[in-house]
Formats: structure tokens, sequence, C-alpha cells
């Protein structure tokens, strides 16, 4: 008799498993990774598909350059005229479904992109000037408020930034890059003991 036994299904490791786990804590300077989570890059410049893309969503589309806006853990990036990222947990098809069944009849782009990225929390006192030695914006409170994110660089790589609170920014990196860009701010926090 051959007997099956069910193991749980594996889970994926990230390309910053490891480095986060092993990460010096530096009061000044933390970093975290994020769970993954559900990212869908929607596209529109038709005014009736971003409300009803907003009213699937459950979270107002920004307008105004540059800002996120969130609610009921969910978040919508403004990186464009015509470009936001929807932030989520949860299942990403089931989400796809909803705001695909939404904006049916509408023009617009809505495309998956959850494998693409991973993000993390650059958070302490001294969050800004870790950041800013690879990244060229002024991450001043005043010229980078709460409720702020863009598409910018980080040393060599494209990231999206976003600061959630005032001494808290969320990194976004392309899978590809995440080592790279982990490694140069572990470098950068060293300064700060």
């Amino acid at each position: 008799m051959v007997e099956t036994v069910a193991f749980p299904p594996a889970r994926p490791i990230g390309p910053l498993d490891q480095r986060a786990s092993h990460a010096r804590a530096r009061p000044a300077v933390r970093m975290a990774l994020v769970p993954p989570g559900v990212r869908l890059s929607f596209r529109a410049r038709d005014e009736a598909a971003i409300a009803r893309a907003a009213e699937g969503f459950g979270v107002a589309l920004p307008r105004e350059a540059c800002r996120f806006s969130s609610g009921g853990g969910r978040a919508a990036l403004w990186l464009g005229p015509d470009e936001w990222m929807l932030l989520a947990s949860g299942d990403p098809d089931t989400l796809f479904a909803t705001l695909e069944g939404a904006l049916t009849d509408l023009p617009h782009s809505l495309v998956d992109v959850s494998h693409r990225s991973v993000a993390f929390t650059v958070e302490g006192p001294e969050a800004a000037a870790v950041l800013n030695a690879g990244c060229p914006l002024d991450l001043s409170l005043q010229a980078f408020p709460v409720g702020m994110c863009t598409r910018t660089v980080l040393a060599k790589s494209e990231i999206v930034l976003r600061r959630t609170v005032e001494t808290r920014f969320v990194v976004d990196a392309w899978r590809s890059f995440a080592a790279y860009v982990w490694q140069f701010l572990e470098e950068a926090r060293r300064e700060f003991l």
C-alpha cells in the first residue's frame, strides 16, 4: 500500500528574505520587509474609467501629482497623468476580476504586476538621510510630505518611494534590483549607529 503525505505548499523565497532576517537593529534607521501583496498597474484617461476603478478598488485614485490615497489596507499611488499603482493584500485574481468587471466597456489598461517588485520600509529619525545617500530628491518633510509618492532612482535602480508617516518611507524595487537596493541602504545606514 502506497502512503501519501501532504506537505504544506512551499513559501516562495524572496530576494530579500535572508538579508532582512540578518539585518542588524539600528534605532536611527530600521528596515523591514513588507509582506507580499497585490500590485496592479492601472492606466486610463477616461474620467468614467477612473471613477469606476476607484469604486471597484474601494479607494479614491489621487488626481494630484505624486500623491497616494489609502484606506482599508489598500493604497492607490499616482505615478503619472494616466497611471496608478493599486496596492492591496489578498488574492490578485479576485481584485483583478472585480476591477475588470467594473471597467468592461471602458478604455483602460489593467496589468497584474504583483510579482515584479519587493517592498520594504525604511523607518526612523534618520530615514530620509539614509535614502538621500542614493536618492537625488529632497526628502525633507516640507519638500516630500506625508502622502507623497514618486517613481525615482536610488543609486542605479529605479524605485517607487512613498512617505507614509513623518519618519517612515516605503521603497518598492523590482525583484532583480531589490538585493542591490537593500544592500546599498544597509551600507548607508551604518553611519547611524
